[in-house]
């Protein structure tokens, strides 16, 4: 608690000129020095959420960082949505706020009824299904505001709470100062990435709740690493939401909302679940089910026990597979500043053909998965795109929305002993419309705004030839997949089989 602040921020305690009395904690915002309270209303007689702003008054900067604040709130209380607690009243020393409290500001907002989203998590993470569900109106709410000029500040886990009816909702507004429209589709990514994994993948979480693990460039590690069950789109979606590049990032939270939709509607059978109102409507509590009948606690606590120790076993099991698996078929992927191509050698015996010196089939010395987002689909696979066996194949992974929602493409980069000069391509592929671009490119590596197109097509059910324009000798040649062969129902997803590369004269 901050100097100067009022020994009556406990339980009990009365603030706001003896107007509201403090009923329970629901977390702190570090990063506002910012306290979260469900409080009664002593005039209105009703619960209400207080978001107050300690410090000192003669503390200059804290004093106009909490003005903005308490100004941003009070603006957005004209809007209204269900996925937002409205804002009742803001409050400032000598209105409302007395100058020895020790608080530089308050939002006053309406309670909502159900429970903490940090309670919900306590026990596990949620199933797919589940976490899109309770995020779409709160993933509403942003998108509305956004809409109307307005930035929400939803990006601290103790400022959810989940409704009684099911859904996430911002309980306590006040944006940072400082916050804008991005931090809040920050949020958003954080809070599915918290629901999915029981991990906070921002700065300034709560205490006690473990941070998301990061790879070796510094990257969050996607949810489906730690969890493979996942979908592949719903981790995505998750981690792109946080990464602020100009490619691969998810900058809206109209492009969160399309996943959830999708996502939601394909786990709708698997992974449903619905509030249960409490018979004691004091307590303010709900029961989380899917829709199962209610069991004996100590039978639910043996059940998850079983259930736990033969996930871990599993997930033991499939890390050591994947571990033999990766070792043998692939090297290490490459983590520079650039985009991710995860190399293989290509040929049943692990030798680099010998360069061919005219005009005819040229063999590449390497070929990698080529994944702008350091998520390369299959990447263990790419070898089998130029083995000269039509009956083996590289595929993406599938994708519930077209590219570029998730990410703009994906593709596979050759590289050639020596430099060579391509008059063509030959794909044979079975992935009717899929679009590539075939782009050369100084390195394996080398970031795509950086690499240049000499040849398009799409793709037939069968073979496709590509002539390609005039180039200089390049070592590297990336087919660049950037429309997936769709087959309705959320499945897009492109399969290459062959790649023949044609040396010029």
């Amino acid at each position: 608690m901050s100097s100067g602040v009022h020994a009556a921020l406990v339980p009990g305690g009365v603030i706001g000129n003896g107007r509201y009395r403090l009923l329970a904690s629901s977390g702190a915002d570090a990063r506002s020095n910012a306290e979260l309270w469900r409080a009664r209303d002593g005039q209105l007689n009703r619960d209400v959420a207080l978001t107050i702003l300690l410090g000192d008054l003669a503390d200059n900067q804290a004093a106009a960082r909490a003005r903005r604040t308490v100004e941003r709130a009070m603006h957005a209380s004209s809007f209204t949505h269900p996925g937002v607690s409205r804002v009742i009243d803001v409050l400032t020393p000598g209105t409302g706020i007395r100058p020895d409290e020790g608080i530089l500001g308050m939002v006053v907002a309406e309670w909502t009824q159900g429970t903490d989203l940090m309670d919900l998590i306590a026990e596990g993470p949620l199933p797919a299904g589940a976490a899109t569900r309770l995020l779409e109106p709160l993933g509403a709410a942003i998108e509305g505001a956004h809409h109307a000029g307005l930035v929400l500040g939803a990006d601290h886990p103790q400022r959810i709470r989940v409704t009684s009816d099911g859904r996430l909702r911002l309980a306590f507004p006040g944006p940072r100062p400082d916050a804008i429209a991005r931090d809040d589709v920050k949020g958003l990514g954080a809070i599915l990435y918290l629901l999915l994994t029981g991990r906070w993948a921002l700065p300034g979480g709560p205490q006690g709740v473990p941070a998301a693990p990061t790879g070796p460039d510094g990257t969050v590690v996607p949810p489906n690493a730690l969890h493979p069950y996942l979908p592949h789109d719903l981790s995505s979606v998750a981690v792109r939401s946080l990464e602020d590049t100009s490619v691969g990032g998810i900058r809206t939270s109209a492009a969160i909302l399309q996943v959830l939709d999708q996502i939601a509607a394909e786990e709708a059978q698997t992974a449903l679940i619905s509030a249960v109102s409490s018979r004691d409507d004091e307590d303010d509590q709900v029961v989380w089910t899917t829709q199962r009948p209610r069991q004996d606690r100590q039978q639910k606590k043996k059940l998850w026990i079983s259930v736990g120790l033969l996930a871990l076993a599993t997930v033991a099991v499939i890390a050591w597979l994947s571990v033999q698996i990766v070792g043998f078929f692939s090297d290490e992927p490459s983590r520079g500043g650039g985009p991710t191509v995860v190399i293989n050698q290509p040929g049943s015996n692990g030798q680099t053909a010998p360069p061919a010196v005219a005009a005819g089939p040229v063999q590449p010395g390497q070929i990698g998965v080529y994944d702008v987002t350091n998520q390369p689909d299959n990447a263990n696979q790419a070898s089998r795109a130029v083995d000269t066996n039509a009956s083996t194949f590289w595929r993406t992974d599938n994708y519930f929305q077209q590219f570029p929602a998730l990410k703009p493409g994906i593709g596979l980069m050759a590289s050639f002993a020596e430099p060579v000069k391509l008059a063509s391509l030959t794909i044979t592929s079975p992935s009717k419309g899929t679009h590539v671009e075939i782009r050369v490119a100084s390195a394996q590596n080398s970031p795509l705004e950086e690499t240049k197109v000499i040849g398009v097509a799409d793709l037939s059910d069968g073979q496709t030839q590509i002539q390609l324009n005039e180039h200089e000798p390049t070592g590297h040649v990336l087919i660049w997949i950037t429309q997936l062969s769709s087959s309705g129902g959320g499945k897009n997803q492109s399969e290459i089989r062959e790649v023949l590369y044609t040396r010029a004269q």
